[in-house]
């Protein structure tokens, strides 16, 4: 897999500001945000994000103008943060490629929920994010498959509702999860 940049690449770095403050502050409020959706959905406190990353509540507003400008940028990080990890994994025997990739998909989509709710699929970042993601993931599933460790019945899609399905559970931890995930991941693959 190519460094090339995905669709989502381009729309992060166009809007993570270039100066080091205002880049560290940037992405300060992203780490805040990220946590604080996930703990709180949608309704997470903008006072409490900026806290959270050490700015004034005006540094939040001058990056990030309306609570959906917040939303896009945070879902877009996350998804150029998967299609990075793609990268990273690739050179990895197939099997643990992809399910290195899942496993940090399933972390990704407890963010995803809170913040898709928020923008309510209206949202022009969503096609290039959703291109972005299947452009990283799907190929470690097509390797996975030509090496004969995963299912040929099943496309990328299949693959990402059935992870997107699990994480929707709550579960009693993170262990839980990723014994549950672990038990479909067996379905998929192929025994040689």
């Amino acid at each position: 897999m190519t460094a090339t940049p995905f669709p989502v690449s381009e729309i992060v770095a166009a809007r993570r500001p270039h100066r080091k403050d205002a880049a560290r502050n940037y992405d300060a409020l992203l780490g805040a945000a990220r946590e604080a959706f996930a703990e709180h959905g949608a309704d997470a406190s903008l006072e409490d994000i900026a806290r959270r990353a050490g700015v004034g509540i005006g540094t939040l507003y001058r990056n990030f103008p309306t609570r959906r400008d917040l939303f896009e940028s945070v879902y877009a990080d996350e998804v150029n943060a998967l299609c990075r990890a793609a990268v990273e994994l690739a050179g990895q025997e197939p099997w643990q490629a992809l399910t290195g990739w899942l496993d940090r998909f399933a972390g990704y989509m407890v963010t995803k929920r809170a913040v898709r709710e928020a923008l309510d699929g209206q949202s022009d970042i969503f096609q290039s994010c959703r291109d972005s993601m299947y452009a990283a993931g799907g190929p470690l599933l097509e390797r996975a498959q030509r090496a004969g460790v995963a299912r040929t019945d099943m496309e990328f899609g299949d693959l990402l509702r059935m992870v997107a399905g699990i994480t929707a559970t709550a579960f009693e931890n993170d262990a839980q999860r990723d014994r549950v995930l672990a038990i479909a991941l067996d379905g998929v693959r192929t025994t040689r």
